[in-house]
């Protein structure tokens, strides 16, 4: 292929091409060269640009999400650090009335929707808390970072992780609304958790101090973000108000643990939320590992997102979390789909447009060129009529401006002279032609009328040879054959009763001296068609081809033939049995000699309809030998016509035609070379 193209280049700059081929390359090349590589460059560019535009809009989403979440602590750490400040709380801490304090703990967490509220003393210890039965108390929590900045006078919040027994330490209901058990996710990191216990929480802290600014202890805060749904839907329905994004695509938000979902809009299936399914390990280990925001797309449970996802940092600066807002894909990926295919069908229609045009206009300047070649190829094989096709020029003619069109005028006139020159010598010719055809034709008439006379002299002295033959021959066979009736005549009357243990085969042999009796009076027939008739009975073909399978069984058997006989007809026909026997007897005797190293012989019998209307019946006669060669499938009936290198006399077939055309039937035939042949014998009710 490449050495093709190297050399159809060759040839071009060789200038060994066709004007025709040239025009075509000018036309062509453009748009098959430029416009495919211009399609392709605004298809990458367009995709290319599309997907930074989804990339940019779930940035963007991502940071209002982020924005909303800090919302959310800065929410938390406010109402936290104003009841700390309030007169209130700070004369209930001063009074040092424990279960006062611990109401107005227990009261103000449900009115700020906490999961918990601690006052802490001055060295982190745990004085009061929401919880009556939290086990907590008397703890100290100075190791977390947000107690420790408020015990410096800082208020502070933050997110950390709670272990289960932290989480135990707060209340068991909130142990067990942070456990979350997990779901097999594909592509995930190996794991062999099963669920996830810990529980992130919102920290908050905020110092307490009297009148005078003297610190009086420490109030912590805390909400649980595990399961918490109304989160995640509000930071979904700021980033995804509805009609923000198109027909068939859903905004999502998640918060995670690690790589575990513990509060998702994404559903599993039907309205079961998928907490407890895991991020993938490439976007774990882009984000939580390398720390690293992910923009791209990521499969998320069932489909694949445009995603974006941040890492999230406790209070002690370590990464333990996501948070993840994302949309479907889908709706954009076939919008880009449906514009590529779009902008493909205009760049089409384009092309085919503009090479449309080009072949036009190639096609003009091609044509009188082509024209004007193809008229010297013309006259040069002989063909003087031919012409460019150009008409004559008129003054006002304005393709007279046309120099190829003048070209090919001229070129007419030239040859319309050459014509009229050659066309007298012609006419010369023509007549001295005329006159040789017709002296031809007369000899050709008179030698096939000779031919014709001769071949039925020859026929008529080969039937008078053969009637004098068979004269003779059954002269000669009719006496032993008449002693042979005789004797077996005596034998039956002398053995009596006694021959009825052979009185089958004593039948079969008087009829085949009978067929004897008829083969003689058949030839008789051939050779003095006129002198003959046969007695005309109603009969059934089955009977018929039953006896002549019988009669040439032992041929049968000599090669191994198998029989197939398919009978379906239900009429009789009027015709002498004999002498249909004996056609079915030679067009069999014919199919076996055809078939020398074995094979099937079928016969089928069955009734004969043209037009709706039974006519009467068909005996079918089919061998799988060699066949006919189709130029003996015309000669085949002819009288002496034989293929058989021995023992053959080419009447069989003459003789088995002239008996059936007798009774107004017929015998065709159809063979293929080296297949078989069937003969159709049609026989008249």
């Amino acid at each position: 292929m490449r050495d093709s193209l190297l050399n159809f280049v060759e040839q071009i700059r060789l200038g060994n091409t066709s004007v025709r081929t040239k025009l075509l390359l000018v036309a062509l090349v453009p748009f098959l060269t430029v416009l495919p590589v211009l399609f392709w460059l605004l298809s990458y560019w367009g995709v290319a640009y599309y997907d930074r535009l989804l990339t940019f809009k779930v940035n963007s989403d991502l940071t209002v999400a982020h924005e909303y979440f800090i919302h959310v602590k800065e929410k938390i750490g406010l109402d936290v650090s104003s009841l700390g400040e309030s007169h209130h709380f700070v004369m209930t801490v001063r009074d040092g009335d424990h279960d006062h304090l611990q109401q107005l703990l227990s009261d103000k967490k449900e009115i700020l929707k906490l999961d918990f509220l601690y006052f802490l003393d001055t060295t982190g210890r745990v004085v009061a808390s929401s919880n009556s039965r939290d086990k907590s108390l008397d703890i100290s929590h100075a190791d977390w970072p947000v107690v420790k900045a408020s015990l410096l006078g800082k208020d502070e919040t933050g997110i950390d992780i709670y272990s289960p027994e932290q989480l135990a330490q707060i209340d068991d209901s909130v142990a067990s609304k942070a456990l979350i058990e997990l779901v097999n996710t594909s592509n995930a990191a190996p794991t062999t958790k099963t669920a996830e216990r810990s529980g992130m929480i919102i920290h908050s802290a905020t110092p307490v101090r009297n009148a005078d600014g003297t610190l009086l202890g420490v109030l912590e805060a805390g909400t649980l973000l595990n399961q918490n749904l109304g989160f995640v839907d509000t930071i979904n329905g700021l980033v995804y108000a509805e009609g923000s994004l198109p027909q068939g695509s859903a905004g999502t938000a998640t918060l995670f643990i690690d790589d575990v979902r513990i509060a998702t809009n994404v559903r599993l299936f039907g309205d079961k939320r998928a907490l407890g399914t895991r991020a993938s390990h490439m976007v774990r280990n882009h984000v939580l590992v390398d720390g690293k925001i992910w923009l791209d797309r990521a499969f998320v449970v069932h489909d694949w997102y445009i995603s974006a996802y941040e890492p999230i940092s406790d209070s002690f600066g370590k990464r333990v979390g996501m948070l993840y807002v994302g949309y479907l894909e889908a709706p954009f990926r076939q919008a880009k789909e449906t514009a590529i295919a779009l902008l493909a069908v205009l760049f089409i229609l384009i092309c085919i447009g503009g090479v449309y045009f080009s072949l036009r206009v190639a096609r003009n300047i091609y044509g009188p060129l082509a024209n004007m070649n193809r008229t010297m190829t013309a006259v040069e094989q002989g063909e003087m009529h031919v012409r460019t096709g150009v008409g004559p020029h008129h003054a006002n003619d304005i393709s007279s401006k046309d120099e190829l069109k003048n070209l090919s005028r001229h070129l007419d006139e030239l040859l319309d002279t050459v014509q009229l020159q050659n066309s007298k010598l012609r006419a010369w010719g023509n007549e001295l032609d005329r006159k040789v055809i017709e002296r031809t034709v007369e000899l050709e008439k008179t030698n096939k009328l000779l031919i014709q006379a001769q071949q039925q002299l020859v026929l008529a002295e080969k039937l008078a040879t053969i009637g004098e033959i068979t004269a003779g021959v059954a002269h000669e066979i009719n006496n032993p054959v008449a002693v042979l009736q005789g004797n077996l005549d005596v034998l039956r009357d002398t053995l009596g009763s006694a021959s009825k243990p052979v009185q089958g085969e004593l039948q079969l042999m008087d009829q085949q001296i009978h067929r004897i009796n008829t083969i003689v009076t058949k030839l008789l027939q051939f050779a003095n068609p006129g002198e003959f008739a046969g007695y005309v009975e109603t009969i059934s073909v089955d009977d018929v081809i039953t006896d002549s399978l019988v009669l040439v069984r032992h041929l049968l058997n000599q090669k191994g033939i198998k029989v197939v006989y398919e009978k379906s007809e239900t009429l009789a026909v009027p015709i002498n049995r004999g002498e249909l026997q004996q056609v079915l007897i030679n067009l069999c005797t014919n199919a076996i000699h055809a078939m020398k190293q074995g094979g099937t012989l079928t016969l089928a019998a069955r009734d004969w309809q043209e037009e709706g209307n039974v006519q009467g019946t068909l005996i079918i006669v089919k061998d799988n030998g060699v066949g006919i060669k189709r130029d003996d499938i015309l000669r085949v009936f002819d009288a002496f016509f034989t293929t058989k290198h021995q023992g053959g006399t080419g009447l069989g077939l003459s003789i088995s035609y002239t008996l059936v055309a007798r009774y107004g039937g017929t015998i065709t035939v159809k063979s293929e070379y080296g297949s078989g042949t069937e003969f159709t014998v049609r026989l008249l009710a």
